[in-house]
């Protein structure tokens, strides 16, 4: 395996984990994939809005921490718009 597939496989895990702790935190019934996609989603979405304020996650456990606010700020953005 080379370092890509290593990357895109730790997306998917930090992504998934994070997704699922969002779906806990907010209260929702997601299922794995949608989990996956909320978590990498997420930690691209929360590490955009916090470089802009000059904050930045660096190693797994920043990863999850953005994934996971990310993913918080995705659930309360559908929930607005479904109502």
């Amino acid at each position: 395996m080379n370092d890509a597939s290593i990357g895109w496989i730790a997306a998917i895990i930090i992504g998934g984990l994070a997704g699922w702790i969002a779906s806990g935190l907010m209260k929702t019934n997601t299922g794995l994939f949608l989990n996956i996609v909320l978590g990498i989603i997420g930690a691209a979405i929360a590490s955009f809005l916090f470089g802009i304020l000059g904050v930045s996650f660096g190693g797994w456990i920043g990863y999850l921490i953005a994934g996971v606010i990310g993913a918080c700020i995705l659930i309360g953005g559908v929930r607005a718009v479904q109502r």
